[in-house]
């Protein structure tokens, strides 16, 4: 087969779909949130005191009362039907990390032939799907199939459309008959709560008024990459796990640095001016995109907002980015390491804390060296991740991100926080007993009278830190591409709720012994960042010297794989904090590392297997088939010099197949961590010395006789 002509089939493959075709004023006027049941388009539905009740529940976070539901059902069906919608579904989130749903039509048989549309309080409420059926972590056996959705009323129900009609999609948490969650919105729904109860407290010893509410907001940065469907299924390793598995380094990748926000090619830039119109249909705020790094590869942002919506959110701009490509003869790939040897992919997290009033608690200010109440809080965030360094690396913990995390602009696996120069400042002239500010932020002067001076920001960025304060936030930066945001939320919000909780009781109780408040929190802040500083460093997070310095002096955790973290979750520490604050018992904290565990098997064997079908099926014998090319060529030296090369590199790969399908065929044990464990010891090097033979063999095979797609025409093609 002719790869050449793939090329340039590759390149003419899309169609222009112009029916996304909308002006500005339509997308702030009209598009924007069209397809979202929010409260304000509720109002307009609802009797007052139906309204009055919903609206406790939202803002105030009052119990929901069940009376209401079948009048908001009716209303709920009302606006779906008027925007097209047959059917309905629970939208909800199974430890898959992706999403489910089941669809029911509203329409009902009446008898005599004639059918009604209904929809009842008791179906928006409660559905009942299969719990057996998605992973459980030994929750629910086969034979216990019973599992609940539940309504969650604080992210709103929505519209998702395609070619031939709607569907009206309720966000639903998703628990067992047992009582026990299978869902990440579950335990995400308890940690805000966790954090409110922990934070308000501290708020009103800082004079926050009563009825102040606490809650966390989440913008995530989403990167990926595209690539034309005609290379995709021609790839089954693409196909089979989401990032190649073979391919040798092209004279060409990212060293010129010229795709990084460079002008976005007109494909590219028709497929997300399409996704993104469909992102404000869903009131998702998307605010930025822009070419990333690595050639093919792209990133689109949304501004932040509540924790809860910003997660659901996330998921629908996943689907949507992959649903839309196809329509423009592309696949987007999630995955966080698709392509070896540049740029992978992540999810930055930005976060913070916020209360129902619209105050960001880690908001500065103009002078942050006396804004005690920021202090207060930024040194919890401190204490937090010193803390908690195990569950935050857990929170992104999977095969796919081992790839990924530790170089090519991904932080390492060793956490630390990034301050930048003036916060830092602050901290050690506190901790030092010398107050005041050092270093001014000042003007950036650019040379020129041409040109503006600029406002110095008070730090620089760090793009190897893997938890960075940037201005008002913090950015956790380790999350994988493709998986939901809600599980590093949850442990976000859970271990700043538990910093917070005990600064608050400390903070009282130099209170209550007589101490004013600001000589109480600066004695607080200073003992804080004494005890918690080894985890601030503004440095190189990928140097020799940082690892050597994070790990002996200052002993942090250096939890390389993921199944050096995963062992981490159920530990004592980690059981009584989840327990103490309700987000997880034991039975659930042990199921999410059983699923874990089950993941990172399931994953790296699905990968080890398809490198062996490859390298088998495909590769060998395209080398075979070279080789007796060759060897009919003649008898000339340089016939016979390619000849050696490339029987050399098949009988390597040869050998290393053997050893593959032998690892493959072991199981390493009987018990999931053992399975696991296996694949990571010993299915990992067997299949990187795989990959290494076929990279040899792909740079020496003639390219008519290489039967993949190479990473000079996946990249390059847009």
């Amino acid at each position: 087969m002719n790869h050449d002509f793939d090329v340039i089939s590759a390149a003419r493959n899309w169609r222009t779909d112009a029916s996304q075709d909308a002006t500005p004023h339509q997308i702030v006027s009209d598009i924007f949130a069209s397809d979202v049941l929010g409260l304000e388009q509720l109002k307009t539905r609802l009797s007052k005191p139906v309204h009055k009740s919903l609206q406790a529940t939202l803002e105030r976070g009052e119990t929901l009362d069940p009376g209401i539901a079948d009048t908001v059902a009716l209303a709920m069906k009302t606006w779906a039907m008027e925007k097209g919608a047959t059917h309905y579904t629970h939208w909800f989130h199974p430890l898959t990390g992706s999403t489910a749903e089941k669809h029911d039509s509203f329409v009902t048989p009446a008898g005599d032939g004639q059918a009604i549309a209904t929809f009842s309080g008791k179906e928006l409420i409660q559905a009942e799907p299969d719990a057996s059926s998605f992973p459980s972590g030994g929750l629910r056996a086969t034979f216990e199939a019973r599992g609940y959705t539940a309504w969650d009323a604080s992210s709103p129900a929505f519209i998702m459309r395609h070619a031939n009609g709607a569907t009206l999609c309720i966000p639903t948490a998703f628990a067992s008959w047992t009582g026990e969650a299978l869902d990440t919105k579950t335990p995400l729904l308890r940690s805000v709560e966790a954090l409110n109860t922990a934070v308000t407290p501290a708020l009103h010893l800082f004079g926050a008024s009563e009825g102040t509410r606490v809650g966390s907001s989440l913008g995530a940065e989403q990167e990926y990459f595209l690539i034309a469907e005609e290379y995709f299924y021609r790839r089954p390793d693409l196909v089979m796990t989401g990032r190649t598995l073979f391919g040798a380094q092209p004279p060409r990748g990212q060293e010129l640095e010229d795709h990084y926000f460079g002008a976005i090619p007109d494909r590219v830039l028709t497929f997300m001016t399409d996704a993104e119109t469909q992102m404000y249909a869903l009131g998702i705020p998307v605010k930025t995109r822009h070419n990333e790094v690595a050639p093919g590869q792209f990133e689109i942002a949304p501004i932040y907002e509540d924790s809860n919506i910003a997660a659901d959110h996330q998921q629908l701009i996943m689907q949507i980015l992959r649903n839309t490509a196809r329509k423009y003869g592309l696949v987007a790939l999630l995955h966080e390491k698709p392509f070896a040897g540049i740029n992978g992919s992540g999810k930055h997290c930005n976060w913070s804390m916020s209360t129902n009033k619209g105050e960001n608690l880690l908001e500065p200010g103009d002078t942050p060296h006396e804004n005690m109440q920021f202090l207060f809080f930024c040194s919890a965030v401190i204490k937090a991740v010193d803390d908690h360094q195990d569950l935050l690396r857990i929170s992104v913990a999977s095969a796919s991100n081992d790839h990924r995390l530790g170089a090519n602009e991904a932080p390492p696996a060793i956490l630390s926080i990034f301050l930048g120069s003036e916060l830092t400042d602050i901290f050690e002239r506190i901790e030092s007993g010398q107050g005041g500010r050092g270093t001014a932020a000042g003007l950036l002067g650019l040379g020129t009278s041409v040109l503006p001076p600029l406002p110095r920001h008070a730090g620089d960025r760090n793009r190897t830190s893997p938890f960075a304060f940037t201005g008002n936030k913090f950015e956790f930066r380790a999350a994988g591409s493709s998986q939901s945001i809600s599980f590093p939320i949850t442990v976000l919000n859970l271990i700043v709720a538990d910093a917070v909780s005990q600064l608050t009781a400390e903070l009282q109780r130099k209170l209550d012994g007589g101490a004013d408040l600001n000589t109480a929190v600066a004695e607080l802040v200073r003992s804080t960042y004494q005890a918690h500083k080894r985890i601030v460093f503004n440095g190189d997070g990928y140097s020799d010297a940082w690892h050597q310095e994070a790990e002996h002096t200052r002993g942090l955790l250096n939890l390389r794989t993921s199944l050096d973290a995963i062992e981490h979750l159920s530990s004592p520490k980690n059981a009584a904090l989840f327990q103490k604050f309700r987000v997880l018992d034991d039975r659930e904290l042990a199921a999410r590392q059983e699923i874990m565990y089950d993941i990172y098997f399931k994953t790296v064997n699905i990968e080890g297997e398809t490198t062996e079908y490859m390298a088998r099926t495909m590769i060998l014998p395209s080398a075979v088939k070279y080789l007796g090319d060759l060897h009919a060529a003649g008898d000339s030296r340089a016939v016979m010099g390619i000849e050696s090369e490339v029987s050399g590199a098949a009988d390597e790969l040869y050998d290393a197949i053997q050893t593959l399908s032998a690892q493959n065929a072991a199981s390493g044990g009987d018990e999931v961590h053992e399975k696991a464990h296996h694949m990571r010891d010993h299915v990992l090097p067997a299949m990187l010395s795989v990959r290494q033979a076929a990279d040899k063999l792909e740079k020496v095979v003639a390219e008519q006789h290489w039967p993949l797609p190479t990473y000079r025409q996946m990249l390059f093609v847009k």
